[in-house]
């Protein structure tokens, strides 16, 4: 078949099969450039809906950051004043019961001694 064809009616056959693969090409690259814009306009989107949550995120984050670290400080505060009274009782009480407060630690003491003897012993025999 290619035997009786002419050399124009060949140079006709290259040029269209030339001109369909061009076609096919724009038309490829057309479809690729409309869905990389469909994706970015679909990422934009994304970012405009996530900007706001994000944002509100953060913000509720550190606001709890904020409240832990006030009631750290508030129950810092409140146990040292209540150490300082507990000091301000003890002190006071030394002054005015010195030999209570001597007998007081004195039994203290043989009480923690006694504790420890026990819990020693009790380790050895184990």
């Amino acid at each position: 078949m290619f035997l009786n064809s002419t050399p124009e009616k060949s140079n006709t056959l290259v040029e269209q099969a030339s001109q369909t693969a061009d076609q096919a090409i724009k038309a490829s690259h057309q479809s690729a450039n409309e869905a990389l814009d469909s994706l970015a306009g679909a990422m934009q989107d994304l970012r405009h809906q996530a900007t706001p949550v994000l944002e509100r995120a953060s913000g509720q984050v550190s606001d709890m950051a904020h409240r832990g670290m006030d009631s750290v400080r508030e129950t810092t505060h409140q146990l040292r004043m209540k150490a300082e009274h507990a000091s301000e009782g003890t002190v006071n009480y030394i002054k005015n019961e010195p030999v209570k407060a001597i007998l007081i630690a004195a039994a203290t003491g043989a009480a923690l001694m006694a504790l420890i003897n026990l819990i020693s012993h009790s380790r050895d025999r184990h």
